[in-house]
């Protein structure tokens, strides 16, 4: 079975055909999904093993300190991010992924036999070199992982498929920490033990990777560079080449950077201030980590199947919100005995920890899973894995960066509660910056809690707008706010051609000037606005880009449509590109509209009602007569108005 493919003319299944939990019945997904799933799981059954045979084995194995040794394990693992991450990437794009991964998963069996044999010998330099592989095993690994999914999904799949990949890679971190616990505690054979779960794991990961169907590579002509700084430099260059995918890269790695400081910080939370034991601190890992699969899970229903960073800003209010009321559940806590988590959970102080973990968690999937999203779709298909590679040395900096800054604030003084409620002030200086240099995520969350909270919408046809290519969308005008509902709902951008009145309503301006909307006027009011729109239309068509166009001219006073007027003609005569059919119901009679003696916004109406948004077959450019076109729209829209 090959990789997916669109329909030739670009038109995508119905939505419901696309419910995030049968890809995991489907070929081009599922066999990538449990490789993925039980490579993050055995990463973690090693390094916990690990982590806990060092701490209680030290002191008979080597002079160094057992906190030393968990430092240097650390360190072990995430150095290979740094320095192979830029090689890995040009690796993703030469060659054929699905080969690719199989020779990987047996990298990773012999990785696990060598550390079997470490912890056979209790050889901490077998063990440590295992460790680092490791690392280079999931640095390889990586931009494979994330662009190995848009060449197998369609566009309005990548959210859930999103979404599954980071719920159960943090599902799996979370299984892979207890089961390297619990085996390594085993007495008497617990390294032999551990190790050879090391080993069954790797080989089911390998087993698993032979049903990920062909793939094949974006740049097999590529010449390998394997100067992993100049090539590092050129994958950030890549990256920063575009302005989105940059600054989704760096919204990213400060969640990496933000979810460290938190798990880092959780053992010694649990003791010090919760006055839990190990038991409670293995439930907060749980319950954080579950919170980020339940947010996963949660952005396709909320983002209606399309890649919506408008669930970023989204994310990043809930990071802030819970970090702060966490500093306010933590400060009212006072010192008591080790207690378990049955415990724990019995007390109303410590339930309101637990939510405001799971809370976090949840935010951030919402947050980080959008944006990964965004990075796979936005990306030159050629240079895909190196920029995901670049992100992934990004995220490691940052992680390192954490663990610095962490270590600073509470050698300064800061309490664990504290250093909780500054990143979380942080992350919100950090939101706004972000939104300030790339609007579209601030506009597109507005749009989206819209539509999420003042309307109820119905997505009808919406497949027919092509995932690629340019296209005019024809709709009739009921309110102020149609350019802002049609924008939540279509998948792809879009450029409004709208009248320069409405385009300058103070409230609604920041919005519409996001969108890039073309602003208009009457030949009688301003010749040289309407000629510049009809010409920036025409551009933007010539770009394939997606363009609006509301041919009534003007909001409609009485519900009903009024004539179509003939300016789209001038822009098909000079760019002919299809014409998608759209009509707006349910919207005449809401607070937007001027069904009030002819006049909008003087009475709330129509909240939480539910309106619809419906879009025909494509037309030939040469069919888009304003009477047909007029024709078509008033048929699609029906009796409801």
């Amino acid at each position: 079975m090959g990789p997916a493919r669109c329909p030739p003319n670009g038109v995508r299944p119905s939505m419901a055909e696309h419910s995030q939990f049968q890809l995991l019945r489907e070929r081009r997904f599922a066999p990538f999904f449990w490789t993925q799933f039980l490579g993050a799981g055995n990463d973690n059954v090693y390094k916990n093993a690990l982590v806990i045979f060092v701490a209680f084995q030290a002191a008979s194995l080597t002079s160094l300190s057992a906190n030393d040794l968990v430092n240097i394990a650390a360190a072990a693992f995430i150095a290979p991010f740094v320095l192979f991450s830029a090689t890995a990437g040009q690796l993703a794009d030469k060659y054929e992924k699905s080969r690719l991964i199989r020779i990987i998963k047996l990298f990773e069996i012999g990785i696990m036999v060598l550390g079997a044999v470490g912890f056979y010998r209790r050889d901490l330099t077998l063990l440590f070199s295992a460790l680092a592989l490791m690392g280079v095993h999931s640095t390889v690994f990586g931009p494979v992982k994330y662009a190995i999914l848009p060449q197998h999904l369609r566009s309005n799949e990548l959210i859930g498929g999103n979404g599954l990949v980071e719920m159960g890679t943090f599902v799996a971190i979370l299984l892979g920490e207890i089961v390297g616990g619990l085996v390594i505690a085993i007495k008497p054979g617990g390294p032999l033990i551990a190790g050879a779960t090391t080993i069954a794991i790797a080989v089911a990961g390998y087993a698993v990777a032979r049903g990920i169907p062909n793939t094949p590579a974006v740049a097999p002509e590529l010449r390998i560079n394997w100067n992993p700084f100049t090539e590092t430099a050129r994958n950030l260059r890549f990256a920063y080449g575009n302005r989105v995918v940059w600054l989704s890269m760096l919204g990213i790695s400060w969640f990496w950077f933000y979810g460290a400081t938190y798990l880092t910080q959780f053992a010694t939370y649990t003791k010090d201030i919760l006055g839990g034991d190990e038991h409670v601190a293995t439930l907060l890992l749980a319950i954080f980590s579950v919170g980020i699969g339940i947010g996963s899970l949660l952005c396709e229903r909320l983002s209606g199947h399309k890649v919506e960073v408008g669930l970023v800003p989204f994310g990043s209010i809930g990071l802030t919100v819970f970090a702060i009321d966490l500093y306010f559940a933590s400060k009212g806590l006072s010192p008591r005995a080790l207690s378990g988590a049955g415990q724990f959970l019995s007390t109303p102080e410590d339930l309101r920890v637990a939510a405001d973990l799971v809370l976090l968690g949840m935010f951030g999937g919402f947050y980080i899973v959008p944006l990964y999203a965004m990075i796979q779709e936005r990306s030159d298909p050629a240079y895909r894995s190196r920029i995901i590679a670049a992100n992934n040395i990004l995220n490691a900096l940052f992680m390192v960066a954490s663990a610095g800054i962490a270590l600073g604030l509470l050698k300064a003084g800061l309490t664990i509660p504290q250093l909780f409620l500054a990143t979380g002030l942080m992350n919100a200086v950090v939101a706004l910056y972000i939104y300030f240099l790339v609007p579209e995520f601030l506009m597109r969350f507005l749009a989206w809690l819209l539509v999420h909270s003042v309307y109820r919408v119905d997505e009808q046809g919406l497949e027919q707008v092509p995932e690629q290519g340019a296209c005019v969308i024809v709709c009739n005008h009921v309110s102020f706010v149609d350019p802002v509902v049609i924008a939540a709902c279509v998948r792809r951008p879009v450029r409004f051609v709208m009248d320069h009145r409405i385009f300058a309503i103070p409230l609604l301006h920041f919005i519409f000037r996001t969108m890039r909307a073309i602003p208009i006027a009457p030949a009688r009011e301003d010749p040289a606005l309407k000629e510049r729109a009809f010409s920036e239309a025409a551009d933007a068509l010539a770009a394939g880009e997606i363009v609006c166009i509301f041919p009534e001219g003007r909001i409609t006073d009485t519900g009903e449509l009024n004539a179509f007027r003939p300016g789209l003609q001038r822009i098909l005569e000079r760019t002919p590109v299809p014409v998608v059919p759209m009509a707006l119901r349910g919207l005449w009679g809401s607070f937007f509209s001027r069904s009030c003696q002819g006049r909008a916004m003087r009475r709330l109406r129509g909240l939480f009602s539910r309106i619809a948004v419906v879009a025909g077959p494509p037309l030939a450019p040469e069919r888009a007569t304003p009477e047909t076109l007029q024709q078509v729209v008033l048929a699609l829209r029906g009796n409801w108005r």
